[in-house]
């Protein structure tokens, strides 16, 4: 169970690592079109899977108040992949390295303003160090990492959100997507009518990358759901540094994005925040197993 869900898991982590890769071969489709077209054909691949487990029949159980925490996900969850697609495509690839790597941080701070949790000293230690690798990289950059704190805070808020919404995995993703579907149809249209829609004028190939990018999102959503359901909490966080970790990489040894000394400096200080905040969940989570043998 537990090397199934390691593979499951590092699985879900690489996709979501190489995406640098991918989404730059949807151009010259411009971001947002890319985005439209990521939410259909990931709400036509949820339906067959949906299908499949046989789940259709939740979508009916799923109560007002849960359709308005799932159309706050959908909204969320758009603007992150939107956010994304446009970091990858215009030279940003660090940046979005950047918000993930910030985004466990940004989770314990929402923990803390939003469901009043506490945090130990070690926690509170790695948001200090995290407040000042920020300020180092707004003074390195002159603005604010704008791409990096929009990615984390949408993807902690979908997370916050995702955590009270008691509705599976699958269904959940699937509808978020049907709530956004109608908008991207739309978007589609206008672009293909009139505008400068690219998804039939750039030959077989282009369709199927466009049509490939729903496959792309919903896979490695599955894998994650299905490694959480074998895997502790704290092994899926610290598993979850494999992703900007790569797309670092992707950005400095593929990309040549700039990294100059203060840059690598406030990388350096979010990892020594993480190391702190990580040492701390590891140690946890074995005092928490073995508090039962004592007793």
């Amino acid at each position: 169970m537990r090397t199934t869900g390691l593979l499951f898991g590092i699985g879900a982590y690489a996709m979501w690592g190489v995406f640098p890769a991918f989404f730059p071969l949807l151009e010259p489709a411009n971001p947002l079109e890319i985005l439209a077209h990521r939410i259909v054909w990931t709400c036509l691949l949820m339906v067959v899977v949906i299908a499949a487990a046989r789940r259709l029949r939740d979508i009916r159980a799923i109560t007002g108040r849960v359709w308005l925490l799932l159309v706050g996900a959908s909204a969320l969850i758009s603007i992150n992949w939107g956010i994304y697609i446009y970091a990858v495509n215009n030279g940003h690839v660090v940046d979005a390295a950047l918000g993930y790597f910030i985004n466990p941080l940004v989770t314990v701070a929402l923990g803390l303003l939003i469901f009043r949790e506490r945090l130990n000293s070690a926690q509170f230690t790695a948001l200090a160090i995290a407040l000042v690798a920020v300020v180092v990289l707004t003074v390195e950059v002159g603005t604010p990492p704008v791409i990096g704190l929009g990615l984390a805070l949408s993807f902690s808020l979908y997370g916050a959100v995702k955590k009270v919404v008691p509705t599976d995995p699958r269904v959940s993703v699937g509808v978020e997507a049907a709530v956004a579907a109608p908008f991207a149809l739309a978007y589609i249209a206008v672009l293909e009518g009139g505008g400068p829609g690219t998804f039939t004028d750039f030959g077989a190939d282009h369709i199927a990358l466009l049509i490939l990018s729903g496959v792309v999102t919903a896979l490695p959503l599955l894998l994650f759901a299905a490694a959480a359901q074998r895997l502790p909490l704290v092994t899926m966080g610290l598993m979850f540094y494999l992703t900007p970790a790569m797309q670092l990489t992707w950005g400095v040894l593929v990309g040549h994005e700039p990294m100059p000394p203060a840059r690598w400096f406030g990388f350096a200080l979010i990892w020594l925040a993480l190391a702190v905040f990580s040492a701390d969940a590891l140690w946890r989570a074995r005092a928490g197993r073995a508090a039962p043998d004592a007793i």
